[in-house]
């Protein structure tokens, strides 16, 4: 069973067919889970909301949800050890660290140079 955290990086590339996306959907479809905190719904709707391309509820059909019932104070300072993140793409490392405390139990997938390199940094499959 392979698992996988998608960052919204990953759905943009799908939503708006840019040049990676086919490869990214192919990816996508190799791994039998799929979690992603929700705030990736709210930046892939105003993603899409942004450049006039209709939302498909497709694009997150296939995604379980990462609901955090604490904070995850100690997930964002250890991100932050690896490296610096804007406030989103920190949420997801962390999001991904609180369902996954032996990160290389989990693939990372994101289209992020940075935050590639912060999860790689923090152990995760890349």
């Amino acid at each position: 069973m392979s698992v996988a955290y998608v960052d919204t990086s990953a759905l943009v590339a799908l939503a708006f067919e840019e040049p990676d996306g086919a490869g990214m959907r192919k990816r996508l479809e190799a791994f039998s889970r799929l979690l992603s905190s929700n705030l990736l719904e709210a930046e892939l709707r105003a993603a899409c909301a942004r450049e006039a391309c209709g939302f498909s509820e497709s694009l997150v059909a296939d995604l379980t949800w990462v609901l955090p019932d604490r904070s995850l104070a100690p997930e964002l300072a250890a991100a932050l050890t690896a490296g610096y993140l804007r406030g989103a793409d920190l949420w997801h490392v962390a999001s991904a660290l609180y369902v996954a405390p032996a990160p290389g139990d989990l693939w990372f997938v994101t289209l992020d140079e940075r935050q590639r390199s912060v999860a790689a940094t923090l152990g995760f499959r890349i």
